[in-house]
């Protein structure tokens, strides 16, 4: 497609106000599609600044972008104006340390990582390798959240690996930093039953509060308390104590020292527990949900209507 010159000088302007622009589905926080998912993680993991466009909020450039770097695919990479290119390619660069050098950083640290893995666990993953048949690994992903994620892949050569219990585990470079120290084990028992994976680098999960502690640590001091729904929800009934809220987005909260003590309010507490987990992605250390919302807070209140 031919490139309207008014939309033209709009993407160069932002490619000339940005040294680093990453276009994406969605935010790096919330990505609208896996790609763009793994693009931004490759981009987080180097630690650089970078700017980023939404194309979905922006239909004009989501088509532009595609014409003027000729390349037909979201997510795109631009450094210094010149288009790297998409998942693929960011992601390929990330894992063998070219993309450090494009953004002009040190080479990052490929020390395979250690980790164990039991007994139990090698004795089903064996298994399982066995049955895939010959030249297959154990590949682990770690996400910015530390959930990781396992699963049978190709002898990679080029990638970060580290064996255990005669067992090679392949990382991607972002991957190898987060699983320093992660055991894996088979379990079946309280813990429920499969393999389960404990990451000393993970952030403390979050943990529930009731009304009643919530109300008596706000008034103590000793936490934050933030109301996840938006204002017209919060009209319908309010908590009785000092609260914060996302009307004007979350960057000023997620600003906050990480070890800021956080809870987290909604209706019944499921909105709330998703937006926890978001800054426990961030790397905040003491964060809780608030059990049943302000429907439990109403029990413990009269005052405050249900809704």
């Amino acid at each position: 497609m031919s490139l309207d010159p008014a939309l033209r000088a709009r993407i160069e302007s932002v490619l000339a106000a940005n040294p680093v622009v990453l276009f994406l589905k969605g935010t790096p926080d919330a990505p609208q599609c896996g790609f763009s998912a793994k693009t931004a993680a490759a981009m987080d993991a180097t630690g650089a600044d970078y700017a980023h466009v939404n194309v979905l909020a922006d239909p004009e450039i989501r088509e532009g972008i595609k014409a003027y770097g000729d390349w037909p695919t979201i997510p795109q990479l631009y450094i210094r104006g010149e288009l790297v290119g998409g998942c693929d390619i960011v992601t390929q660069m990330a894992a063998s340390g070219e993309l450090h050098a494009a953004l002009g950083l040190p080479a990052p640290d490929r020390t395979p990582p250690s980790i164990t893995i039991t007994p139990a666990a090698a004795e089903m993953l064996k298994q399982a390798l066995a049955n895939a048949g010959e030249g297959y690994a154990l590949q682990v992903e770690v996400d910015k959240g530390y959930n990781a994620r396992l699963q049978l892949a190709p002898v990679d050569d080029g990638a970060i690996a580290s064996e255990s219990a005669g067992i090679r585990a392949q990382f991607d470079l972002v991957s190898a930093q987060r699983a320093r120290g992660m055991t894996i084990d088979w379990a079946d028992d309280a813990r429920g039953k499969g393999l389960v994976i404990d990451n000393p680098n993970a952030p403390p999960k979050v943990k529930a509060l009731t009304p009643a502690q919530v109300r008596e640590r706000v008034q103590a001091g000793t936490l934050v308390l933030v109301d996840v729904r938006p204002a017209d929800e919060r009209a319908l009934a309010e908590a009785p104590v000092a609260y914060r809220h996302f009307d004007d987005g979350v960057e000023e909260i997620e600003a906050l020292p990480k070890d800021t003590a956080l809870a987290f309010l909604c209706q019944a507490g499921a909105r709330s527990a998703q937006a926890a987990e978001h800054f426990r992605a961030l790397g905040f250390k003491e964060l809780y949900n608030v059990a049943g919302g302000i429907v439990a807070w109403a029990d413990l209140d009269p005052a405050v209507p249900r809704y």
